[in-house]
């Protein structure tokens, strides 16, 4: 088979959509390497987080379209002569572009409908335009697929899609998560960012969804520290003034400049990952957590029981008292993490990447 993917992600964002293409072309190349994967990507950027770039065939706008990039991923693409040769296109974002031939398979991963159920999140255009591109891409695909079954709701709810035309199909995670490290490798990271010997976790973008706010007044009066690790937004600006007013200045750590083996690292230093977010499409730091034995706790609903399995820690995500309580529960009761990440590791083994890459490619076989 031959596949193309939109790879504006892949080339161009270095966490949430830009991990799930990265990771998904990886293990198809490594579990089925006679295949062929193009990657359409819509300007040309030396990407460090992406080495694997001599493994596949790459496609980029040429002549007035290098110019015209922003747009060519929706209008230029179906005029490139390699996409003639494809069996598949998949859009790997939500997207696929116009007038692709007919003779091609179309499928879209969609991620989530955050814009739908949160919409006071974007603005009016940002929402306009999602709806847009989402839809059509719905309209037009053989095969639409979600990241879980919550995203399988939705796109059945906001985009009219038949529950029974859509496939789910999770992601997983990068392999750095799964490594088992040496104490001295763990010991120089600790070292190099100062972490202490117990901490609490989270990772995300620190914004109003992921709601990192709620663990920073969870922890206030914790004999603990909170680690958080993300790129900030004007959201943390309160997080900031409310951290000021209450002199927890020591309590509370904001790190940048994490690399990925680091990441990796502190998950597997932490005492406890606590993500307490709104709403997630899938919630990947959760699987990240639990392949490196780290216990859990995270929201009561939507996707996120899905994703942290049976003997995760739930909470009311609004409760700051009840997740005060979560993370003073494990805090004092080692064996109950210990038994909590042991279960958690066994769970994520459905995440692995044999199984996610079988399933992708018995979809592409199926389609053709």
């Amino acid at each position: 088979m031959k596949i193309g993917f939109d790879a504006k992600r892949l080339f161009h964002n270095q966490t949430g959509l830009g991990n799930y293409s990265r990771d998904l072309v990886r293990i198809l190349k490594e579990f089925y390497p006679q295949d062929t994967y193009v990657l359409f990507n819509p300007k040309n950027k030396t990407i460090p987080f992406f080495s694997d770039t001599e493994l596949f065939s790459t496609v980029t706008p040429k002549g007035l379209w290098k110019k015209l990039h922003p747009i060519w991923r929706t209008y230029g693409i179906a005029k490139e002569d390699s996409l003639k040769e494809l069996d598949i296109y998949h859009g790997l974002s939500g997207e696929i572009p116009t007038n692709l031939p007919k003779n091609i398979k179309k499928v879209v991963s969609i991620h989530d409908l955050i814009f739908e159920r949160y919409p006071a999140l974007y603005s009016s255009w940002d929402r306009h335009m999602h709806r847009k591109k989402f839809q059509y891409a719905v309209d037009h695909a053989d095969i639409v697929v979600a990241i879980s079954q919550q995203t399988k709701k939705d796109i059945a709810q906001f985009l009219k899609v038949p529950e029974k035309n859509i496939r789910v199909i999770y992601q997983g995670c990068s392999n750095v998560f799964k490594q088992t490290f040496s104490d001295d490798s763990l010991s120089a990271t600790q070292t190099k960012f100062n972490l202490p010997k117990e901490f609490v976790l989270n990772v995300g973008t620190i914004e109003e969804r992921k709601n990192a706010f709620s663990l920073v007044k969870a922890v206030k009066d914790l004999d603990t520290t909170l680690v958080l690790i993300g790129r900030e937004t004007d959201y943390c600006k309160a997080i900031h003034t409310y951290i000021e007013k209450h002199h927890i200045q020591a309590k509370v750590v904001f790190l940048k400049n994490v690399s990925q083996l680091e990441l990796a690292h502190i998950y597997t230093l932490a005492t406890i990952f606590a993500y307490p977010s709104i709403f997630e499409g899938f919630g990947i730091p959760i699987i990240e957590a639990m392949f490196c034995n780290t216990p859990v706790i995270t929201t009561n609903s939507g996707v996120f029981p899905e994703a942290g399995g049976p003997n995760s820690v739930y909470v009311d995500p609004y409760n700051i008292s009840e997740i005060g309580f979560q993370i003073t529960t494990l805090l004092k009761n080692p064996t109950l993490r210990n038994e909590i990440a042991e279960k958690g590791r066994l769970y994520v083994e459905q995440f692995q990447d044999h199984s996610i890459a079988t399933q992708w490619h018995n979809l592409y076989k199926n389609l053709i």
